[in-house]
C-alpha cells in the first residue's frame, strides 16, 4: 500500500482507498451481522429449549415413550433425556451416545466427543427433564441468516464498485483539464490560467500557478529590458573602440600613436569596467534556491575597502573605516560584497581628488546598518530615486561610469530584505548612503 502511495496516480489511489475501505467495510459489517444473528439464534433456541423442557416436565412419563422419529431430520435436533427422581433414565430420544448421564438444572454448555452442546434441565417431584440441542445447529442458522441478510449488499457490492470508479473519474476531470491546458501552451504562453469551472481544492494550485506565471512574466520582461538596455549601451564604447582603432592605424608619427593607444587604452578599460558591472547586475538577478550563510558584515566591509584602497591612493582620497561595530546578516556573501565594492568605488570615483570616503558599519536591535560617506558633489534630492534606474547618469557627469553602480546596490539589497536610502553627508556635504539589512 505505501508504495501505492508513492508512486501511483491520484486516480489509482483514490480507487484503492475507497473500494479497500468499502470492501473492509463490507466484512466487518459481515462479521457484525453474523455475530447479531447468532446472538438472536442462541436467545430464540434458548427459549424454545426452556419451552419443550417445561411441557415435558408436566406430562406424563409415559407420554413421553419413543415414537418413530425420522432419520437426519433438521425439525428433530432436539434431544430429550428423562430421569427418575433417584437417577434411572428413562427416556432418551432420538438416541445420543455424547450427552452425560446427567444435567444441571438451568443453561449450561456441555462439551462432547461431538462438539458442544446447549442444555437445559428442569426437574418436578417425579423427575428430571433434559432437553439439549448441539451449537452446529445454532451456528449453521446464524450463518444462514447472515447470508440472506446480507445477499442483497453483496449483489450491490460491484454497482457500488462502478459508481465509485465514475465518481472518482468525473471529480478528477478538472484535473486533467488542467493538465491538457498546461500541456498544449506554447513555451511564450505566460497569460494566467483560468480558475473557472475548478473545484475549490484546485484553485489554490491555480493561482499558485498564476502567481508563478506572473513572477516569471516580470523576470523574463526585466531580461528583455536589460537586454535591450546593454544592447544599447554597448553600441557606443564598441563604436568608440572601431573609431579609436581607426585613429591609431592612420597615426603618422610616434606621438600621434602614443595619444591614440592611450585613448585606446581608456576605451577598453570603460568597455571592461561596462561589461563587469552588468555581468554583477545580471547576477543579482532572483535565482532559485540561493546559497545563504551568516556573516559579520564589518569584517566584510572592511576587506572590500582594502582591496580599494589602491584607486582610492591614485586619486589622493582618504578612503577608511570610521566606525565598525560587529553586526552579522545572512544572505550571499559575495552579493553583498558585490553591493559595498560599488557603493565604494562610486564614492571613490565621484569624490574630487584630495577628499574623503568613509565606511561605517553600526548595529542597532534589528538591524545591521552599512553607512559609505564621500564629500564630493552629492546628489539632488530630485533625482535621488533615478539614480538606481539602470544606465541612467545625471547630466553634466565627468566621471566615466555606466550608470549601473546604484542598480547593483538596490537589486542586492532587494534580494536581501534590505532598504537603501540617500542623503546627504557629514556637514551636509557629499553623498551618504545608507544600506539597513535585517539582522541575523
Amino acid at each position: 500500500m505505501r508504495a501505492i502511495s508513492l508512486r501511483a496516480s491520484l486516480r489509482t489511489r483514490l480507487l484503492v482507498w475507497l473500494l479497500g475501505g468499502v470492501l473492509l467495510l463490507g466484512i466487518t459489517g459481515g462479521m457484525v451481522v453474523y455475530r447479531n444473528a447468532l446472538a438472536e439464534a442462541d436467545a430464540f433456541f434458548d427459549y424454545h429449549l426452556k419451552e419443550t423442557a417445561l411441557f415435558l416436565r408436566d406430562q406424563p412419563v409415559e407420554y413421553q415413550f419413543p415414537t418413530p422419529i425420522p432419520p437426519n431430520d433438521v425439525a428433530y435436533d432436539f434431544v430429550v433425556q428423562i430421569w427418575t427422581i433417584d437417577g434411572r433414565r428413562i427416556y432418551i430420544g432420538p438416541e445420543q451416545a455424547v450427552l452425560p448421564n446427567s444435567t444441571a438444572i438451568g443453561y449450561s454448555t456441555v462439551n462432547t466427543s461431538g462438539g458442544q452442546w446447549r442444555v437445559y434441565g428442569t426437574a418436578s417431584p417425579t423427575k428430571v427433564v433434559q432437553v439439549a440441542q448441539p451449537m452446529s445447529v445454532r451456528r449453521q442458522e446464524a450463518a444462514q441468516l447472515a447470508v440472506r441478510t446480507l445477499a442483497p449488499f453483496a449483489l450491490l457490492m460491484p454497482l457500488l464498485g462502478l459508481l465509485v470508479w465514475l465518481a472518482v473519474g468525473h471529480a478528477l476531470q478538472p484535473l486533467q483539464r488542467l493538465a491538457k491546458a498546461v500541456k498544449a501552451r506554447r513555451v511564450n504562453a505566460l497569460e494566467p490560467l483560468s480558475d473557472e469551472r475548478l473545484p475549490e481544492e484546485v484553485q489554490p494550485l491555480v493561482h499558485s500557478l498564476n502567481d508563478l506565471l506572473a513572477r516569471l512574466t516580470a523576470a523574463l520582461d526585466r531580461e528583455r529590458a536589460f537586454m535591450a538596455d546593454a544592447a544599447h549601451e554597448l553600441r557606443t564604447p564598441l563604436t568608440a573602440l572601431h573609431l579609436q582603432l581607426g585613429a591609431l592605424a592612420r597615426a603618422g608619427s610616434e606621438p600621434e600613436r602614443t595619444e591614440a593607444m592611450g585613448k585606446l587604452s581608456e576605451g577598453v578599460q570603460r568597455a571592461i569596467r561596462l561589461v563587469e558591472q552588468m555581468l554583477a547586475l545580471a547576477r543579482q538577478e532572483p535565482r532559485a534556491e540561493p546559497v545563504r550563510t551568516r556573516f559579520a558584515l564589518d569584517e566584510l566591509a572592511r576587506e572590500v575597502a582594502a582591496e580599494l584602497v589602491p584607486l582610492a591612493d591614485a586619486r589622493r582620497i582618504d578612503l577608511g573605516m570610521s566606525e565598525a561595530q560587529s553586526a552579522f546578516v545572512r544572505g550571499e556573501r559575495d552579493s553583498v560584497a558585490t553591493l559595498i565594492r560599488n557603493l565604494v568605488d562610486n564614492a571613490v570615483r565621484y569624490t574630487p581628488e584630495g577628499g574623503r570616503v568613509d565606511v561605517a558599519v553600526e548595529r542597532s536591535a534589528r538591524q545591521a546598518i552599512l553607512r559609505v560617506m564621500d564629500d564630493g558633489p552629492g546628489i539632488a534630492r530630485e533625482e535621488r530615486e533615478r539614480v538606481f534606474d539602470r544606465f541612467y547618469r545625471r547630466p553634466g557627469t565627468r566621471s566615466p561610469g555606466s550608470g549601473l553602480g546604484l542598480a547593483i546596490v538596490k537589486a542586492s539589497a532587494a534580494a536581501h530584505g534590505a532598504t537603501v536610502a540617500l542623503g546627504e553627508g557629514a556637514g551636509g556635504r557629499g553623498l551618504a548612503v545608507t544600506v539597513a539589512f535585517p539582522q541575523d
